[in-house]
This record gives C-alpha cells, sequence and structure tokens, in this order.
C-alpha cells in the first residue's frame, strides 16, 4: 500500500517537526483535519528519511512493544512485534520480512519538517 492510500495521509507541506528535535528514530501521530496518520522519522547525519509507522505484515506500529526499534548502529529498523528488519535508510527487507515499509517523501524548509510531494 501506498502511504498515500491512507485515509489519514497528510497533504503535501504539512509541517512534522523540528529537524533539531529528531536524533535517531522517532515515532508520531501527525495529526491533520485528516485524522491521525502513524509517521515514523529516521534520521542519519544531515539525511532524513519517512515512513508509514505500520509493519507491512499486520499493520502494526513498528514500535507497538517497545520503543527500541532502531539499531545501535543506526542501519536497521526492527518490527517490536515479530522482529522482522528493514534498512533504515530505504525501508526495505532485511529480514523477516518480504515486502518493504511505506516511504514517505518530506522536505526540509529552514530547520522544519515537513510532508512532500510524490516524485
Amino acid at each position: 500500500m501506498a502511504w498515500t492510500d491512507y485515509s489519514t495521509a497528510p497533504d503535501p507541506g504539512t509541517p512534522v517537526t523540528r529537524l533539531d528535535d529528531l536524533q535517531g528514530a522517532m515515532t508520531l501521530l501527525l495529526s491533520t483535519e485528516k485524522g491521525e496518520f502513524p509517521l515514523l522519522l529516521v534520521r542519519a547525519g544531515d539525511a532524513v528519511h519517512g515512513y508509514v509507522n505500520a509493519c507491512p505484515h499486520q499493520y502494526l506500529p513498528l514500535d507497538y512493544r517497545g520503543p527500541q526499534i532502531l539499531s545501535a548502529d543506526g542501519a536497521r529498523l526492527m518490527c517490536t512485534g515479530h522482529g522482522a528488519q528493514f534498512d533504515a535508510a530505504t525501508g526495505d527487507p532485511i529480514e523477516g520480512a518480504d515486502c518493504a515499509l511505506d516511504r514517505v517523501p518530506l522536505t526540509l524548509s529552514g530547520d522544519m519538517i515537513h510532508i512532500g510531494h510524490e516524485s
């Protein structure tokens, strides 16, 4: 499922959080007039990646059973529900999964992260 298929998918330009507030991985429910959208952000240096915070197997949040979803080296995301692992930079499956996380495009404007446009 593409992130835009979610009924609560935020519009491009929707503000998410300040870049300085993001270290490692962060999950949040982004509230808009459409409802709450489960967003997962990952920061690696200057790069910021966004995903729907839903494991593609059961659509439970990756942090369903606890907040520790990013590996110590920052390279992998793990579903706390069943242990599937995903590449933190691409969302591609690494272990225990056969499908990728749904990417959410992001843009940076000053020090604010916003929902981006599909490319």
